[in-house]
């Protein structure tokens, strides 16, 4: 099969197509053909060597495709199943073998390709909105590159429980979209000062929760945006990582909560995993939730597809397909 290998950590110019031998699921496994795989920032943050991985590295986590194999042991899903994945490994290929248990079904109404797009940045911003901070309608959240992939999903899902949205955005374009996704301010952070901007919006008090996947550009103005006892919530670095800060930051801030979470630790169980999967996607069949699908990329140009991630310059999702 062909797949994207990268031999060694580096710049994008480590990823190349290669022929490899196609996978056999094992106990407990399904063999998945991959129709589309989601780029996110993890991806680069493996290609690069900024979190540990083994070399040589077929990168990926996410995608959607059609069952057409199963190991021994195998109840959750049956041949010729429409499946979607969030945390798979070795996605960027033509075919990837999977625990059977971290495949969800795809539903009526929903195209493999918008799963794809949706179940990483959807089930973490389900994750963010109800369980890390539940936003009520008396909160007011600030969403960091309310454009992306994660923001346009997480400003739609704050929203829907009453919240008070204010996103940063780099331009007008991308404000316009958030703004569709239910963002009721825009502050565009190249021109405007955004912790100035949200304590004017908010009589001076401060939003009660941050939601910031930018990292080390943002994380420390993003305390001064907080209201007494807000909540900062840092859950990517796609500027770099938050170099380490003295603790008693949070409490001269205003007694601060600061958290750092991941998908992983809110989908540990198979249940949880249905649970946020079955929701993000009941929400997108339901027409409830919007996936804006940035570019559709063919597998052999992986490299251009990080490229594009990493200079910030992309409004959704990109998806490679083999």
């Amino acid at each position: 099969m062909k797949a994207i290998r990268a031999d060694a950590p580096g710049g994008t110019e480590t990823l190349r197509l290669v022929d490899v031998p196609d996978p056999k699921p094992r106990e407990g496994e399904a063999l998945v053909r991959i129709e589309a795989a989601g780029i996110n920032f993890i991806d680069t943050y493996h290609r690069s060597g900024a979190y540990a991985a083994r070399f040589p590295l077929i990168p990926g986590q996410e995608g959607a495709g059609a069952v057409v194999e199963i190991g021994a042991g195998v109840s959750e899903v049956r041949v010729g199943d429409r499946v979607a994945f969030a945390s798979g490994s070795g996605t960027y290929a033509e075919l990837v073998a999977l625990p059977a248990a971290r495949l969800v079904v795809v539903p009526e109404g929903v195209t493999t390709r918008q799963a794809a797009a949706v179940m990483l940045q959807g089930m973490t911003a389900h994750y963010l909105a109800t369980s890390t901070y539940p936003l009520g309608p008396d909160d007011t959240c600030l969403v960091h590159a309310a454009a992306g992939g994660v923001g346009l999903l997480l400003c739609q899902l704050a929203k829907s429980r009453g919240a008070r949205v204010f996103g940063t955005v780099s331009t007008e374009e991308k404000a316009r979209r958030a703004r569709e996704a239910g963002a009721d301010q825009t502050i565009h952070y190249t021109t405007e000062d955004f912790v100035a901007e949200t304590r004017r919006l908010t009589g001076g008090e401060g939003a009660q929760v941050v939601y910031d996947g930018v990292g080390r550009d943002t994380f420390e103005k993003s305390l001064d945006a907080l209201a007494v006892r807000g909540t900062m919530v840092l859950f990517g670095q796609a500027s770099g990582a938050v170099p380490p800060f003295d603790a008693q930051l949070l409490s001269r801030k205003g007694s601060l909560y600061l958290t750092r979470p991941t998908l992983a630790h809110y989908t540990r169980t198979r249940e949880e995993l249905l649970g946020r999967a079955t929701e993000v996607l009941g929400r997108v069949a339901a027409g409830k939730l919007s996936v804006r699908i940035f570019r559709e990329l063919p597998l052999a140009e992986a490299a251009e597809a990080h490229r594009l991630l990493e200079s910030r310059r992309t409004s959704g999702k990109l998806l490679l397909i083999p």
